[in-house]
């Protein structure tokens, strides 16, 4: 286990969390999921004979919404869902009722909006 301390160009820095010990990853080795990755945020770093192969991390995050269409009037939950944008800059999609401001549960495997947070 892991946490994430910070980004520096295209390196991420993160600490053991038994040793202490710092470890310097490359962000394209996270790919799509790069995004996600939050300060603080307790990761698993799988690595064989010390090489890091890759990192992963919990299957969801909370995040806010920051830009979405209104929600019309009569729309039903049954609805198309609409796009999204998150505060990551990811696009989404999500149910009809979901306004800008809200914050989502998004499963970090495959960019997919889960339910409504808990407020």
């Amino acid at each position: 286990k892991h946490q994430f301390l910070f980004a520096e160009g295209d390196m991420l820095t993160f600490m053991d969390l038994e040793t202490y010990d710092q470890v310097q990853l490359d962000a394209a080795m996270m790919g799509e999921q790069r995004p996600f990755l939050q300060d603080g945020m307790t990761v698993m770093i799988e690595s064989h004979e010390g090489a890091p192969l890759r990192v992963e991390l919990p299957e969801t995050v909370i995040l806010e919404v920051t830009e979405t269409e209104p929600t019309v009037k009569g729309q039903t939950a049954a609805s198309s869902n609409k796009p999204a944008i998150l505060e990551n800059g990811v696009r989404i999609m999500v149910p009809p009722f979901v306004d800008q401001g809200a914050k989502v549960v998004v499963n970090t495997e495959d960019a997919t909006y889960a339910k409504r947070a808990d407020a």
